[in-house]
C-alpha cells in the first residue's frame, strides 16, 4: 500500500505525521487489496471540533472516503480510521466473500 500525507493551512509535527502513518498501517489487517491511502489534515472552522482528518483508500475498482472532524488531529485520525475500517469490511464482504 503506498500511502501520502498532506497537511493543509499549517505546519506539522513529526510525530503527528508519524502517528498518522502508522494508524493507516493498520487497514492493511483488513484489507489486502489497498492500492493508495491518502491522509489530508486540515484546520476546520468549527470551534468545538477544530481539527479535520480525511483518508481518500483507493481499492480495486472503488474509492473509500472517510473524513472527521475531532477536538484533535489524532482523535480525528482515529475516528476515521475505525469508520474506514468499517467501510472495507463492508466492501470486502459484498465483493470478495461470495465465491
Amino acid at each position: 500500500m503506498k500511502t501520502t500525507f498532506t497537511a493543509r493551512h499549517f505546519e506539522c509535527s513529526q510525530d503527528l505525521k508519524e502517528f498518522s502513518l502508522s494508524s493507516v498501517e493498520k487497514l492493511e489487517q483488513f484489507f489486502d487489496k489497498i492500492i493508495v491511502c491518502d491522509i489530508v489534515l486540515q484546520p476546520g472552522q468549527d470551534d468545538d471540533n477544530p481539527a479535520i482528518a480525511e483518508l481518500n483508500v483507493k481499492v480495486p475498482k472503488t474509492l473509500i472516503n472517510v473524513k472527521e472532524e475531532a477536538p484533535s488531529y489524532e482523535q480525528a485520525i482515529g475516528t476515521a480510521v475505525d469508520t474506514a475500517v468499517r467501510q472495507l469490511r463492508k466492501y470486502k464482504s459484498k465483493h470478495f466473500e461470495h465465491y
